[in-house]
């Protein structure tokens, strides 16, 4: 590693912040980059809660004012850990200013933003990346690999689902998650932005149109923080979800392959299932995040295999521990972290680009408007 450092400003501090800033402080101890970051300054919309967030995080200081990271001379690179509502604002004011933008998946709220937060990258002298952290599982790296080096084939077919549950209780409140204005759709763009870009990932192939179908099964929801004092919310006290609670659609796929995909919110029992099968003339491959350290692979006749992706050859695996001592969740975002600063360092494109979060959201519109309608995705 050499002596260049950059400055990074990272805006937002709560459940993204956290995962990031752990990415931060460990991405230098077990990789060797071209560039070191330090965590000069955290910003957030509360002094006290922002403050501690820094101390408790590990940076060295904290703001209130976003546009004061994109002022210092000291700040090279904005991270974006903000409800979707902010991303447009923020990472095209620092682009403009040409700093390195990171910023949380979905790029945007609309295909509007989206659209020109891709031309503020495209003329910006600064790098930018959009966070879809599940390509950076080993297991789905691997799974790409395979597929680019014709292991499966011809690809026929793609289901991809993510599956939660953390709102199948109607007294859950209603956070921001659950308002357009701030999160911009809800099972859709949340956890099914993800499984558009992983499937597009592996498979190398984009969507090209779909037929799609969302819905709300719960309409109102208790306010935050609103209650009768035992425990119970009162009925004036609810405000209404405005976002889908679980969206499904079918899709063509630019190679010919033909996907299945569903996003839900509402899998009781289902943690943070997000599965990938991919079916080929010659083979298929199967993962499930919830079993995060495995593939499934199969050559066509003999059923599945599994591969238990903890190899040193295995992607971004031999900078951690030895074979059979498995990955988590927080691994994902360190090797993200690790590729952007490589990216940095090196004068490349990080990937996925704001082109990549566009195409995304176009997807992510036309399920929204499909349906049950076939929509083409714009070219």
């Amino acid at each position: 590693m050499t002596d260049s450092t950059l400055g990074v400003g990272m805006v937002g501090y709560a459940f993204m912040g956290r995962v990031h800033s752990q990415a931060w402080r460990n991405v230098t101890a077990f990789f060797d980059l071209p560039v070191a970051p330090a965590m000069r300054v955290v910003c957030g919309r509360s002094e006290e809660a922002t403050a501690q967030a820094a101390q408790r995080m590990g940076w060295a200081g904290h703001t209130t004012d976003w546009r004061s990271l994109i002022e210092r001379d000291d700040i090279h690179i904005i991270d974006i850990c903000t409800p979707g509502d902010s991303h447009a604002e923020i990472a095209i004011a620092a682009l403009e200013a040409g700093k390195h933008v990171l910023c949380e998946k979905p790029l945007a709220n609309t295909v509007a933003e989206a659209a020109a937060m891709a031309e503020a990258a495209a003329k910006s002298s600064g790098r930018s990346m959009v966070a879809f952290n599940y390509r950076r599982v080993p297991a789905v790296a691997l799974a790409r690999q395979l597929v680019d080096s014709g292991r499966l084939g011809t690809v026929r077919h793609v289901r991809a689902v993510y599956l939660q549950d953390w709102i199948v209780d109607p007294e859950f409140p209603l956070v921001w998650r659950l308002q357009k204005d701030k999160a911009g759709s809800g099972a859709l763009g949340d956890i099914g932005a993800h499984i558009i870009d992983t499937a597009q990932f592996i498979t190398g192939q984009d969507i090209v149109g779909v037929t799609g179908l969302t819905e709300t099964f719960i309409k109102e929801r208790p306010l935050a923080g609103a209650s009768d004092g035992l425990g119970a919310s009162a009925a004036a006290d609810k405000g209404t979800v405005t976002v889908d609670d679980a969206a499904a659609w079918v899709a063509r796929m630019s190679g010919g392959a033909m996907g299945v995909f569903e996003a839900t919110r509402f899998a009781t029992g289902r943690k943070n299932a997000l599965r990938i099968e991919v079916n080929g003339s010659d083979g298929s491959l199967a993962f499930d995040f919830e079993a995060m350290n495995e593939l499934w692979v199969s050559s066509g006749s003999g059923g599945f295999e599994r591969i238990l992706v903890t190899e040193p050859e295995h992607p971004y695996v031999g900078a951690w521990w030895p074979p059979g001592h498995g990955l988590g969740y927080e691994h994902t975002f360190t090797h993200e972290i690790r590729d952007f600063l490589e990216a940095i360092g090196t004068g490349a494109d990080p990937s996925p680009s704001f082109a990549d979060g566009l195409r995304v959201q176009q997807v992510l519109e036309a399920v929204e408007q499909s349906n049950g309608t076939y929509r083409e995705i714009p070219a």
